[in-house]
């Protein structure tokens, strides 16, 4: 069944040829609009979310067996405009997604994977899918948080970090949160951080060990690099550090990525010296729980607990960011560590 006003062709973002330069080895192609199979459904994007994960994407990582062309992007929302047989949906629901070829007008997704969205209009909705699980499950599953721990977050004023700082305080707990600027440290002072670092105007070691001297007990870490070093080193006494991320790993090659200098910390004396531990979260071996943790952190953003920020490109010179070809802006965007939340795109 399919509504009567879906075009024959559609425009997507193609990855051509592998590689991290996402301008350089992708481009906009036509091509047929999809027609769903068994438990399909085919969904009149109208938003996109851009993520670092998109660029290990466009290097081949997340579908290693897949050679190019092939569509980019990975997150977005919209409403179901035809739905295949068995399917559970219909025409008319909107729907956040998680799919491997998301940067397009039109996308085909098993119904069984969608998160039900209230509209279509409302971006918040795209840090459902992937950010906001990822954080409340790391906290909940990995870090087992305890009332009045100290938590500190890096990249705190991220997609996934801006939800983590916000959970760590529901469990009671104070919060330390990593970021690069006068703006993210104002935004983090909003949603409840209790000590945001500006690490271009303040070492973060030295304010750690100034403030923190006994160590902080959870870091939820999810930059690598120097930044692991330093919050490894400042872990308490039985502290848990859970990785979630390695934006330096993707900013390699970027001027404004954290130089590393000097010998890397051993990490296994380290932890051991602390009797410490190091834990990571990757959702896809956690699939039977994700339904609970959607509906967890949608409810508490229905209540107003949670708060989610969007970002289309307000402190950009090239913003806002509509139409599929002002993905490849809002790319740059979020790669400049500029933005504050989910870097989004309306269609």
């Amino acid at each position: 069944m399919a509504s009567s006003k879906i075009p024959a062709r559609m425009k997507e973002i193609q990855v051509v040829k592998l590689g991290d330069n996402f301008r350089e080895v992708t481009k906009i192609a036509e091509v047929p609009v999809p027609t769903p199979g068994i438990r399909q459904v085919l969904i009149k994007v109208t938003y996109l979310s851009v993520n670092i994960a998109d660029i290990l994407y466009t290097l081949g990582q997340h579908t290693p067996d897949v050679s190019p062309p092939f569509p980019a992007g990975l997150e977005g929302m919209g409403e179901i405009v035809a739905v295949g047989r068995g399917c559970t949906k219909k025409i008319g629901d909107t729907v956040a997604f998680f799919v491997h070829g998301a940067f397009r007008e039109y996308v085909l997704v098993h119904d069984f994977t969608l998160v039900p969205t209230p509209n279509s209009t409302d971006p918040a909705y795209l840090v459902f899918p992937v950010s906001a699980i990822t954080a409340s499950a790391a906290l909940e599953k990995k870090a087992a948080l305890q009332k009045g721990e100290s938590v500190l977050v890096t990249a705190a004023a991220g997609a996934v970090g801006h939800v983590a700082v916000q959970i760590a305080k529901m469990a009671g707990c104070h919060v330390i949160g990593t970021c690069s600027s006068d703006e993210k440290v104002a935004y983090l002072k909003s949603i409840g951080c209790d000590r945001p670092i500006n690490y271009n105007k303040e070492n973060l070691d030295t304010v750690l060990k100034k403030e923190y001297p006994k160590g902080v007990n959870v870091v939820f870490e999810s930059v690598g690099g120097d930044i692991f070093d330093t919050c490894l080193k400042n872990i308490a006494f039985f502290g848990r550090v859970v990785i979630v991320g390695s934006t330096t790993e993707y900013f390699k090659n970027n001027e404004s990525c954290t130089k590393s200098t000097g010998q890397k910390l051993d990490i296994t004396s380290t932890l051991i010296q602390k009797s410490a531990d190091l834990k990571s979260l990757n959702m896809v071996y956690y699939k039977t729980e994700i339904p609970k943790y959607i509906k967890e952190t949608i409810t508490m953003y229905g209540s107003g607990k949670l708060k989610i920020k969007t970002d289309i490109g307000q402190g950009c010179d090239k913003g806002p960011f509509k139409g599929l070809e002002k993905v490849y802006d809002a790319m740059d965007y979020m790669l400049s560590k500029k933005s504050i939340g989910k870097v989004v795109v309306a269609m």
